[in-house]
């Protein structure tokens, strides 16, 4: 399907209500900060309900306090969204890991083949389980939490692996599902 320019899915979805204030806001402060609104928000406007929990949901998980840095939650977004060959989250989260790495390097590996970056052994193993968990979650046992921990992961941390893992699942089928498209800026950002 051709879309027009203002297109990021390729559904054709009517606004249900305008935005919020808190949404209007929110799409203000990613324009100031980013530059752009992020086309998955876009995508997610035809209804503020869903946006507002969307957001709320990401923004808990990928910015609020955790044993895992902003990179480690980016790379696991990579990691996740290679499997599923989802092209908006590797052009969105592959230019996040540009920038928070300061390697563009770093970025390119993480979108083809994690396995080829230059991890530490505890990265390593938290994207080992982030793709166990997308390939096949219910081979997971506790020899694998056990490895994590053995890695230096607490139980939260298992929690917030767990977490950002399956929450990529879930944005990288729905955006297949729509084919959601990356801003055009991602893809020089860090370079």
């Amino acid at each position: 399907m051709t879309k027009g320019p203002e297109a990021v899915t390729a559904l054709k979805l009517e606004q249900e209500m305008p935005l919020s204030e808190a949404m209007q806001a929110y799409f203000s402060k990613c324009d100031e900060k980013l530059g752009m609104v992020p086309n998955v928000l876009k995508a997610y406007a035809f209804n503020t309900t869903k946006l507002e929990v969307f957001a709320a949901f990401y923004n808990d998980l990928m910015l609020a306090d955790s044993g895992l840095s902003k990179l480690e939650r980016e790379l696991i977004a990579v990691a996740v969204s290679a499997v599923n060959k989802c092209f908006y989250c590797l052009t969105a989260h592959g230019a996040a890991v540009r920038q928070l790495s300061g390697n563009p390097e770093l970025g390119e590996q993480m979108v083809m083949n994690y396995r080829t970056a230059d991890l530490e052994p505890r990265q390593r193993a938290m994207l080992d389980f982030a793709v166990l968990m997308t390939e096949d979650s219910a081979r997971i046992g506790e020899e694998d939490r056990q490895s994590l921990r053995d890695a230096g992961f607490s139980d939260r941390d298992i929690w917030d692996i767990a977490a950002v893992a399956s929450f990529f699942n879930m944005t990288n089928r729905m955006a297949s599902a729509t084919d959601m498209r990356p801003n055009p800026e991602y893809h020089g950002l860090a370079r």
